[in-house]
């Protein structure tokens, strides 16, 4: 991103934050999904590469199915967008309410055995408000979060996001995991998007038929530290949100990493296939597609 780039981004998002709040949700709801369906007509390059990814996730979808799953998708993007600007403005226990959970039973009894518990959600529905749930439910949790530039617009995503509760750390590497593993030989939760790897030197699986590299750091945290690993899937519903934490993927040794984030795809897929158009990946993902040649499944 440009300079200007990333300071009309910033001004952008503080405008969200300070902006939307204030206007009631009747009013500024309908005007995001507008503008969700005006940029899906506008068919930039973030939304060709949405369709392209729904294609590989709905093979069986024809041209005008695949359409309107985008169109769907864009909305539940605006959606997402949207909440998170009212989400610091509205109370927790509001929030809570019409978030309809299962598999709470997997978590409690992860932090029962004292190892902590590493909660891997990919990136559909809102996280926020997964993580909002979270912190009502088992307290205070540690999350990583790009360092985006400018400095200013990381801080003002770190400053959302400490608001709700998150204990915030960047992803620097080594320096972060080495807080993580902390936190998990505290007995406490640490959520990271588990499906997007942004260092492209994450590990090779299968996913909807194709090769993608998954983050192997969730994995890596179990392994190390006899956490539980646990997915999540996250999805809109029409009053709210649905949330389901999945049975614990055993992971035991550093052997076992890469077995355990294909298992952690697999989760992931059953979910999104369920839920197409609340996965919001607006990016290149699969090997083929970064690379421009075609990738066997690892």
């Amino acid at each position: 991103m440009s300079r200007l780039g990333g300071r009309l981004a910033d001004a952008g998002y503080r405008t969200g934050w300070r902006l939307v709040p204030k206007l009631p949700s009747s009013l500024t709801a309908p005007l995001f999904s507008v503008g969700a369906d005006l940029a899906t007509r506008r068919d930039g390059a973030g939304v060709r590469q949405l369709r392209a990814n729904l294609a590989r996730v709905v093979p069986q979808a024809g041209p005008a199915e695949l359409d309107d799953l985008t169109r769907r998708a864009m909305r539940s993007y605006a959606r997402y967008w949207h909440e998170a600007f009212r989400l610091p403005s509205l109370e927790p226990k509001e929030v809570c309410d019409r978030v309809d959970i299962s598999g709470t039973e997997y978590l409690d009894a992860a932090l029962s055995e004292g190892n902590g518990a590493v909660v891997a959600l990919p990136h559909t529905g809102n996280w926020d408000v997964a993580g909002l749930w979270l912190v009502g439910h088992s307290g205070s949790f540690t999350t990583v979060v790009e360092r985006l530039e400018p400095e200013s617009l990381y801080e003002r995503f770190v400053a959302y996001r400490e608001s709700l509760g998150f204990e915030v750390v960047p992803a620097d590497g080594s320096v972060s995991f080495r807080l993580l593993l902390s936190r998990l030989r505290e007995n406490k939760v640490v959520c990271l998007i588990g499906d997007r790897d942004l260092t492209r030197t994450g590990l090779p699986v299968t996913f909807f038929g194709g090769q993608a590299r998954f983050p192997a750091g969730p994995a890596r945290l179990a392994a190390s530290t006899g956490a539980a690993l646990l997915p999540v899937g996250c999805w809109f519903s029409d009053g709210g949100w649905g949330l389901r934490i999945h049975p614990r993927i055993r992971v035991n040794s550093r052997d076992e990493v890469h077995p355990a984030t294909q298992a952690l795809a697999e989760v992931f897929a059953a979910d999104i296939a369920a839920h197409p158009t609340d996965w919001h990946m607006l990016q290149r993902f699969w090997v083929a597609d970064l690379t421009g040649e075609p990738g066997e499944a690892g």
